[in-house]
């Protein structure tokens, strides 16, 4: 991380103080009322739980300063996925969405999106950068891609787009405010699942928007009002206090990744490796110009399906999750989902266990189902 972004941490984790008086908490109170005193409207800071509330102010006050912008709040980062899209969409207009990015993002286009009237056209993440964006009202990226872990220069295709006129949503999930900013590149939105590594804990469902256009801001917010996708203020506490310790478990993530990306190349029986952090792979000079991090996720093949599922099982420091950006290591064999990848390719999310311990048990597995370590 770069030192703008510590600077940035260091505003999140003090941005209360200002309006603390003598004896108030540091923490923010959970507040669960969905009512609020109204003898009249004028100036009341809330409403009615639905509008708003205390404990999303404080969370989307941290997200806020992370990404330089607006944020909104939503339930899960599908919530805030959809948000997006169907505030910028109507029917008859084209969206562009990457054929390897997330599944159920695809999902959406399909089920939902394309009913409505939305022309959805799925190109894969590598072709994004010279598609042809003439008459797309969104051009949707997701990068690093999910599982494959493509990228796309993020300035060069925002500039693309708005020539087209078109609006580009940004999915930063897999890296984060704090490794990317894809608003300060160019995009008009960003999306994200704070599930993921913000919250960090695998125990909050979460996502936000963000964006620096106030009006279209104001419909994001609205949609949120008008459809009930609201979080919860139990959840929006675990994530706000998920955020305090973000860049210090991103620091042990990024750093144990690189390591084991780099010996994980060692590795005969291994294909197909992806880990931007790695100089000859295919997105480290993108993401060394526009991120300031690597992020902590590693994709690489096995032989097949059953050794995949069986170096799964054998390690005892992976646990077998459809998540990642927690602070267990996660991995999972993507194909089961219908992603477009390898039936031995394994998404490994690396957590904030020691790293030397984790590759013990990380090559002890690999050994284990046949992979050998090379001396």
């Amino acid at each position: 991380m770069d030192d703008l972004a510590r600077a940035r941490v260091a505003r999140m984790l003090h941005h209360r103080k200002a309006g603390l008086g003598v004896g108030e908490p540091i923490v923010p109170s959970i507040s669960l009322s969905t009512s609020f005193h109204l003898p009249q409207t004028q100036g009341a800071t809330h409403i009615y739980g639905r509008n708003g509330q205390p404990m999303w102010d404080a969370v989307e006050a941290q997200l806020g300063i992370l990404e330089d912008a607006e944020v909104v709040a939503f339930p899960s980062g599908m919530a805030a996925i959809s948000a997006a899209l169907f505030v910028s969409l109507k029917a008859g207009a084209r969206v562009m969405i990457p054929s390897d990015g997330y599944y159920v993002t695809r999902l959406l286009g399909r089920d939902m999106l394309a009913p409505y009237g939305v022309e959805v056209t799925e190109v894969p993440t590598l072709e994004m950068p010279t598609a042809d964006f003439t008459g797309f009202s969104v051009v949707y990226i997701e990068t690093p891609s999910n599982p494959g872990l493509d990228v796309v220069d993020i300035a060069a295709l925002s500039a693309r787009a708005r020539v087209a006129g078109a609006r580009v949503i940004a999915d930063n999930t897999t890296m984060t405010g704090l490794l990317q900013r894809p608003l300060d590149l160019g995009a008009d939105l960003v999306v994200a699942a704070d599930t993921k590594a913000p919250a960090g804990h695998s125990d909050a469902l979460f996502g936000h928007v963000s964006g620096r256009d106030p009006v279209l801001m104001g419909r994001i917010r609205e949609w949120r009002r008008q459809t009930g996708a609201v979080p919860g203020p139990f959840e929006a506490f675990l994530v706000h206090r998920g955020l305090e310790t973000l860049e210090l478990r991103l620091e042990r993530m990024c750093a144990s990744a690189q390591i084991i990306a780099e010996r994980l190349a060692a590795v005969p029986g291994i294909r197909g490796l992806r880990y931007p952090g790695l100089p000859g792979d295919p997105a480290h000079a993108i993401t060394r110009r526009q991120a300031s991090g690597f992020g902590f996720l590693i994709g690489f093949e096995l032989a097949s399906e059953a050794q995949a599922e069986a170096f799964l099982a054998a390690c005892p420091f992976i646990v077998q999750a459809t998540s990642f950006g927690g602070t267990h290591t996660a991995g999972e064999r993507r194909a089961r989902w219908g992603d477009n990848v390898a039936p031995g390719y394994i998404r490994l999310s690396v957590g904030i266990e020691p790293a030397e311990a984790l590759w013990d048990a990380v090559s002890a597995a690999l050994t284990e189902v046949g992979a050998q370590i090379r001396a």
